[in-house]
């Protein structure tokens, strides 16, 4: 089910509507409420996948129970290695199976060796890799003692299956999210409002800036070779948008929704295209994976406190894992290597904290914003090509090609008027950030003059015809 569908739309008022006027006064109803409408919400897509969850969420709550510190250590690191084999099973079968085997054929071809290894029809989960990660943070924190497992089963499968965040994020930490299950909600207003706000700024980020930029992005990066280098740059900037407006605004809503629910979720995005270097970008872009793989890979590698070869090390593996975690395609081993590269210099130079604290915007932190764009925005263009191939021809189609033609973008008035628009909302979403930024404000918040100005932007530029799916929802 689509936040931008009309499934939704029905949905959400019906749930919202039994959860606050029906089930209110009691606990477990409520959250028997949120269980059913997740499960439902879940199984839109394919109810069969539902097992999965299930596992998932029955093999992390038994061993989160039979993590007791008083059993032996070895005992407990059994248990442990036993959910990272069920969640990491699960999430190597089915999205990177086929990924091996290919790889393995190839590299027994370039000996000379031919195989031929079957690969499977394997359709990918929606949301496998959040929820996963979400069920091992937990087993994780149970085994370092840092939680008590719950014994509430219903909360803790209501933690794991939470709708609004359910496939696409962001990766909630057990230590913030089941104490408000198990906490009884009362109906806040300013929360609702500020819900209501947030959905409104994420639906516009996804069906005006994020759709009106795919139309551009779809026919560049289909046919990098019919256009100049100036619409191949500004094929992959749209792109740069585009995954920030889409990813971005499931954020937004998720925890919009959320919000009208009674809950906190975690904020996974602090304006990221004004970083000033590729380390400040990893603060603001993604918050919840970004953090989980500082706590949970980088950290137990030994984090910053091994010396310079160790510290390469470790920021090459996070950076791997990273590119690897989002698709079985060399293209995003190849992302994460990039980004990799750039904050090494970072690293070593002790220049990747800098700009922790800072909110100010001075003129030569705007050259540093620009810069970070370009550089970001050029490892998207491996990020979003079906291959490395394809992503080497558009890099060399870029640099080499005619950086005066603009005969795409004008040639058509409808093609003209689609790329204002798509630019107009770009320039408001950035507007309305800076002011954020400046303020030292995490959200965007509107008042009642701009939601009604940017529901007449949704209903009226909205890519509503065809939907399209969240681009998150492919990993």
């Amino acid at each position: 089910m689509l936040f931008n569908s009309l499934d939704f739309a029905i949905f959400l008022p019906i749930v919202f509507g039994l959860y606050w006027f029906v089930t209110r006064s009691n606990l477990k109803l409520q959250n028997t409420l949120l269980l059913v409408s997740s499960y439902v919400f879940y199984a839109w897509w394919d109810p069969r996948f539902l097992g999965l969850i299930v596992l998932s969420t029955l093999t992390d709550y038994i061993i989160g129970i039979r993590l007791k510190p008083a059993i032996s250590r070895s005992h407990r690191k059994r248990l442990l290695a036993l959910s990272l084999l069920v969640n990491l099973g699960m999430l190597g079968f089915f999205k990177y199976y086929n990924f091996f085997i290919e790889s393995f054929q190839d590299a027994f071809s370039l000996f000379g060796q031919p195989l031929e290894l079957r690969g499977l029809s394997i359709v990918l989960p929606v949301g496998i890799s959040f929820y996963t990660f979400q069920t091992l943070s937990y087993t994780i924190d149970v085994y370092r003692e840092r939680i008590t497992p719950s014994k509430d089963l219903l909360a803790f499968a209501t933690y794991v299956a939470f709708f609004p965040q359910l496939v696409a994020g962001p990766i909630e930490r057990a230590s913030h999210f089941l104490p408000q299950v198990l906490r009884k909600r009362k109906f806040n207003y300013k929360w609702a409002v500020s819900g209501v706000s947030l959905i409104i700024w994420g639906l516009f980020k996804k069906v005006v800036i994020a759709d009106n930029c795919a139309f551009f992005v779809n026919q560049i990066f289909g046919d990098p070779n019919s256009f100049s280098g100036l619409e191949l740059f500004l094929g992959a900037a749209l792109f740069a948008f585009q995954i920030y407006g889409d990813f971005s605004g499931y954020s937004d809503i998720a925890i919009g929704v959320s919000r009208l629910l009674g809950f906190d979720l975690m904020t996974n995005f602090r304006f990221p295209y004004l970083s000033k270097n590729i380390a400040d970008f990893w603060r603001r872009w993604h918050i919840s994976l970004s953090t989980w793989f500082r706590d949970y890979l980088y950290i137990p590698l030994g984090g910053s406190r091994l010396k310079t070869r160790g510290n390469v090390r470790n920021v090459l593996i996070v950076f791997l894992v990273s590119g690897f975690w989002h698709g079985a395609n060399y293209t995003f081993i190849i992302w994460g290597t990039i980004h990799a590269l750039l904050f090494l210099p970072l690293l070593l130079r002790g220049k990747n904290r800098i700009h922790l604290r800072e909110q100010s915007i001075k003129r030569i932190e705007v050259l540093k914003m620009i810069l970070t764009f370009i550089l970001v925005t050029v490892a998207w263009i491996y990020f979003r090509s079906d291959n490395v191939p394809s992503a080497n021809q558009y890099l060399i189609e870029m640099i080499s090609g005619n950086w005066v033609d603009l005969s795409f973008f004008t040639g058509r008035f409808k093609y003209l008027l689609l790329f204002l628009i798509a630019i107009g909302s770009i320039v408001a979403m950035l507007a309305h950030e800076i002011k954020a930024y400046k303020s030292a404000q995490r959200e965007v918040r509107l008042s009642a003059s701009f939601k009604l100005f940017y529901c007449l932007l949704i209903v009226f530029m909205g890519a509503f015809k065809n939907p399209l799916e969240f681009i998150y929802f492919q990993f």
